[in-house]
């Protein structure tokens, strides 16, 4: 018996070395479950992902699905991971002939340029141009008053007719002096002083014809002339006005722009190149575009340079001729110029907006990019001159580089459809809430042809008659109760939202019935007893029930007939609609439920 109790320590310190070893097995697999079923969470997680990924498209362009697509954040291997697919506008890898251009800004200068100035004093009688016009050299612009001067000339005529006649006399006894002088009848001395007499006069008549060409010439003055072929500027004096001159402005200026210069600078590495090709007779064309390098305004030649080199800038000016025969270019506009100074044949080229610090983003037949390193050479417009590892017909990325890295899966977008989709928000944007449901097709075809400012007065017109008119739409005293007037109506959707405004954007069908299965879902999840127990209000809501709520229960030719109805005429048919409803027991108006 005293045994036993000895034996009792040693069971128990048995008993609890064997429970030890078990608690720390159950402690591991307990660990092991939570580990497993975290990865099994972690799984489910990123295969919701991937799926919310995958039907972005359909929830629409606000949703997650969306937001993961664009930002590259919601996929595994984050920005341009492989998980996940970015979508890009992409360029061809051709082979073409490149220019080397020289570029520099310029300015226009005319030919030449004349200002027209009254050469005698007067007053303005009568003008013979218009402001701006194409004249030609002697065309008459203008006219003096004469009198004066037609009196002076006449004065002058008078006194050479004087002068001839005491001439002619004078030769006459000239004659008789000499034939007495044969007869002896007369003195010698006598016949001298009348020649002498004759050769006075005819000093006298030919003083008097000098007088009467200067008063025919300043008589002539009064008739003022273009001294050159030009375009006309502002004129400076208005009828009344006397004219000097000494007036420094004149009358109007002369610039002839047919043909036009372009006056610019090229840096001072060119010459010799410029120089040669100039003394061989070789042509260099030149382009001048207008200021934001959009649009070509002319091309021409360059013909001349200047003798000297600016010290200070390092350049030597050039001057380029242009036809100038649709009298687009003006004197002193500011230019563009691109001078070529050669071309390279058939050299390898990329879209300029594809070259990213020397490399581009290659697009494989798998559809994932990888990088390529280039050397850029000359740039022609859109696109640049590359060496590297391509080939023609390659496709390049252009459109969402910065989000791509090496093996990262691309779909390719058309960028022309990118550039409509852009343009038709850019239209929906400059266009009014809620504008082209109740309109006719007839004012929907003007309205897309107006400008953003035509297009917002004239629906500022259209909402003003509206309202003068009642349109359906009660003011704030009215039957529709607060807020019924055009705003009202636009504001709880009588006429379309802003997306519905883009136009072309969706389809007419698509929006009405985009807009009816909202107003179902709306209608739905009100309780019916809250149509019921307020009759008034219900009443209140009949007007906007109208193009709303009865729309789901109309058949596509019922709609068709609605969007080239008037508010008026839509009032009326929806109102006949409710009656022959209500008397063929389908139940109550379709109003008094929503």
């Amino acid at each position: 018996m005293s045994s036993t109790p000895n034996q009792h320590p040693n069971r128990h310190s048995l008993q609890r070395g064997k429970v030890r070893p078990a608690i720390l097995a159950s402690v591991v697999l307990a660990l092991a479950a939570a580990g497993g079923g975290y990865w099994w969470y972690t799984q489910k997680q990123a295969a919701s992902v991937d799926t919310s990924a995958a039907t972005a498209p359909k929830q629409g362009a606000g949703g997650p699905g969306a937001r993961g697509a664009r930002g590259g954040r919601m996929g595994p291997g984050g920005p341009g991971g492989a998980g996940q697919t970015q979508p890009v506008s992409v360029g061809v890898v051709e082979r073409r002939d490149m220019r080397v251009l020289i570029s520099a800004i310029g300015t226009m200068n005319a030919r030449a340029t004349a200002v027209v100035r009254a050469k005698v004093s007067g007053e303005l009688l009568k003008l013979h141009f218009k402001e701006g016009d194409e004249v030609k050299a002697g065309q008459l612009l203008a006219e003096i008053d004469p009198r004066s001067f037609q009196a002076t000339l006449s004065q002058v005529q008078g006194s050479l007719a004087r002068d001839q006649a005491q001439l002619k006399n004078a030769q006459l006894d000239l004659q008789r002096y000499k034939e007495l002088l044969a007869q002896d009848s007369i003195a010698s001395q006598q016949v001298d002083t009348q020649a002498a007499l004759v050769r006075q006069l005819q000093g006298t008549v030919a003083a008097d014809q000098g007088q009467v060409d200067a008063a025919k010439l300043q008589l002539s003055y009064t008739r003022i002339t273009a001294p050159i072929s030009g375009r006309l500027g502002l004129r400076q004096a208005d009828l009344g006005n006397v004219l000097n001159p000494s007036d420094t402005n004149g009358l109007v200026t002369i610039t002839q722009v047919r043909p036009i210069d372009a006056l610019f600078s090229v840096p001072e590495a060119h010459v010799s190149t410029l120089a040669e090709q100039l003394r061989a007779g070789k042509p260099m064309p030149v382009e001048l575009w207008d200021r934001e390098q959009k649009q070509i305004l002319a091309k021409g030649q360059l013909n001349a340079l200047d003798n000297t080199i600016d010290t200070t800038t390092g350049t030597v000016k050039a001057k380029a001729a242009f036809d100038n025969a649709d009298g687009k270019l003006f004197t002193n506009q500011f230019v563009n110029v691109k001078l070529q100074v050669r071309q390279l044949e058939q050299v390898l080229v990329v879209p300029a907006n594809a070259v990213q610090n020397n490399y581009v983003y290659l697009v494989k037949p798998d559809k994932t990019v990888t990088q390529r390193k280039i050397t850029v050479g000359v740039t022609d417009g859109d696109y640049v001159s590359v060496r590297g590892e391509l080939e023609p017909g390659d496709q390049v990325v252009t459109d969402g580089i910065d989000r791509l890295r090496e093996g990262a899966q691309v779909s390719v977008i058309d960028a022309d459809k990118v550039k409509k989709v852009d343009q038709a928000v850019q239209d929906a944007s400059s266009q009014p809430r809620g504008a082209m449901r109740n309109l006719t097709p007839e004012q929907r075809e003007k309205v897309s042809k107006m400008t953003p400012e035509e297009r917002k007065e004239f629906f500022q017109k259209l909402r003003a008659e509206r309202g003068a008119n009642g349109g359906g739409n009660g003011g704030s005293g009215g039957n529709g109760g607060p807020g019924q007037g055009p705003r009202g109506a636009e504001a709880r959707g009588d006429q379309p939202r802003a997306s519905e405004a883009q136009g072309n954007a969706q389809a007419p069908a698509q929006r009405e019935s985009k807009a009816d299965a909202k107003t179902d879902a709306k209608s739905d999840a009100k309780p019916a007893s809250q149509g019921e127990g307020k009759p008034q209000a219900g009443a209140e809501r009949g007007e906007r029930a109208e193009g709303r709520g009865d729309r789901p229960q109309l058949t596509p030719e019922q709609r068709a007939k609605l969007e080239a109805m008037s508010p008026e005429e839509r009032k009326a048919f929806f109102q006949k609609l409710r009656a022959e409803r209500a008397a063929s027991g389908e139940g109550a108006a379709p109003a008094a439920g929503r």
